[in-house]
């Protein structure tokens, strides 16, 4: 036998694999240069549009893992709302950049590679939806009316028509995540895809589990986790916490007593202005505080290391207002989008919007123009959403009692959907606790408590975080997501 010739016959069978595997990918999706960044890809990238109907088109934008692409899950990550577009993750949270204003106004941002990004551990698809969200766009506008059940179908079925373009990927661990209101997305999606695996609809995914940060659950425990959470982090006294308690007798999402009403109206009074996503962060709604964190000179020191954390770029001024009432959890029926409740969905989202709704962007990464997807908004307010899929703790309940594994985590000062509503839907499971409640530590330092129960499922919290996790936490964020996705506790 010759050796040499086996080796290089192997060799080359090799080249040929990689290459295959490389050209799988639809070519016309490939994005070969970004505006604002100047060095190569770190990994590669596609997008472009799905069609999941005659009409609907569903923009995705999928990173490609840095570490092992061939071998890495697979995660969909879902931004919540309704109506908000899948960049906020992208731009502000996990994405391959970090963001740094153009040098004068209205200028592309610059990009700098981000330190922390999700995608140096795991392929990620950015999926804009439902439709009419970001850059997802139809032709037919009655689409446009959607709600729960409607926007599940319609992304499992955008995720079997991708797989289908992308067939390299579907041997790899798939996970669904996302935040908010996308504790409705992934728990309601989870259940289309496990319904498809069990009818052997192909492309037969190779769903493993999902994650789900800070997310809309149940209307009962969301609604009661307000009062205790701002009694925990003494916001309001305790003469007042026990006035609520007594007037209320525990229910506060669903109130008939005049007397709780008051008593509830009164804590929302002390704590209207109050960053709802971070109490830890400066509040942008009141025009005397912006002044103040505009001219950083006159804010203490102790105030400037609130929630302090190791972004690399401050890319947005966050939270100048508020958005759901306090102590209103999502209902069965409409449910408002962010710029119907408030006219300006509580951020400002400069860096992205000047970087998403300029020509050049959307022709590199293949999006439609302004005219045909229309000009792209943090969170939309062209669809009309309805809330139609009840509680998520039945599809909490069925996946994870079918083995799939489920990770569900709260920054713990988030004062949106604060972390009290979400330890105790997990615990109102009653599985068998198999990992007591504890700290889990990054550099030496607590991060967090995290306390594990069986069926594969795992409450974490993270320290100093608000509502959207990898924002204010990026080190801490990664870190459990690698941990949590090779199978490693906390």
């Amino acid at each position: 036998m010759d050796f040499g010739k086996v080796v290089w016959t192997c060799c080359l069978l090799g080249l040929v694999a990689l290459h295959s595997y490389a050209e799988a990918a639809p070519a016309n999706a490939r994005i070969t240069s970004l505006p604002g960044y100047s060095g190569s890809l770190p990994s590669d990238h596609y997008a472009g549009y799905v069609k999941v109907s005659k009409a609907k088109n569903l923009y995705y934008y999928f990173v490609t893992s840095e570490g092992n692409a061939t071998k890495d899950p697979v995660v969909l990550w879902l931004n919540g709302g309704p109506g908000c577009s899948s960049f906020d993750g992208f731009v502000y949270e996990h994405g391959p950049f970090n963001y740094e204003a153009g040098k004068t106004v209205g200028s592309l941002p610059k990009l700098y590679l981000n330190p922390y990004s999700w995608t140096k551990v795991s392929n990620i698809i950015y999926l804009d939806s439902p439709v009419g969200v970001g850059l997802s766009y139809s032709e037919n506008v009655d689409d446009y009316n959607t709600g729960d059940l409607q926007t599940a179908s319609d992304t499992h079925a955008f995720l079997l028509k991708w797989f289908e373009e992308y067939p390299e990927f579907l041997s790899n661990p798939f996970y669904i995540s996302g935040e908010s209101y996308a504790g409705i997305y992934v728990p309601t999606l989870g259940s289309e895809v496990v319904k498809g695996i069990e009818a052997r609809v192909t492309p037969i995914l190779n769903f493993k589990g999902y994650m789900v940060g800070n997310g809309v659950t149940d209307n009962i425990f969301d609604g009661n986790a307000l009062v205790p959470f701002v009694h925990g982090m003494a916001l309001i006294s305790e003469v007042q916490f026990q006035d609520a308690v007594d007037a209320c007798k525990g229910k506060y999402y669903d109130t008939v007593d005049s007397i709780c009403d008051t008593k509830l109206a009164a804590i929302d009074q002390e704590v209207s202005r109050l960053n709802i996503y971070n109490i830890l962060e400066p509040c942008y709604h009141d025009p005397e505080m912006q002044k103040a964190v505009e001219n950083m000179e006159n804010v203490p020191e102790s105030f400037k290391r609130l929630g302090q954390t190791d972004r690399p770029f401050q890319v947005r001024r966050r939270m100048f207002g508020r958005a759901w009432p306090m102590r209103a959890p999502v209902r069965e029926g409409n449910v408002p989008t962010w710029p119907q409740i408030s006219g300006v969905p509580c951020t400002d989202d400069r860096f992205a919007s000047v970087w998403l709704n300029d020509e050049s962007v959307r022709t590199a990464i293949h999006a439609q123009t302004k005219e045909v997807a229309g000009e792209w908004a943090i969170c939309t307010d062209r669809i009309n959403f309805v809330h139609d899929a009840g509680s998520m703790i039945p599809y909490h309940a069925n996946l994870t009692s079918k083995g799939y594994r489920a990770f569900i985590y709260s920054g713990d000062h988030d004062m949106c959907v604060p972390y009290t509503g979400t330890e105790a839907w997990t615990r109102s499971l009653n599985y068998e606790i198999t990992d007591e409640w504890r700290p889990w530590i990054v550099d030496n330092q607590i991060a967090g408590y995290t306390q594990g129960y069986a069926h594969n499922l795992t409450f974490a919290t993270i320290k100093g975080a608000g509502h959207t996790v990898p924002e204010y936490k990026p080190k801490e964020a990664l870190s459990f997501y690698t941990r949590w996705l090779t199978g490693k506790s906390l």
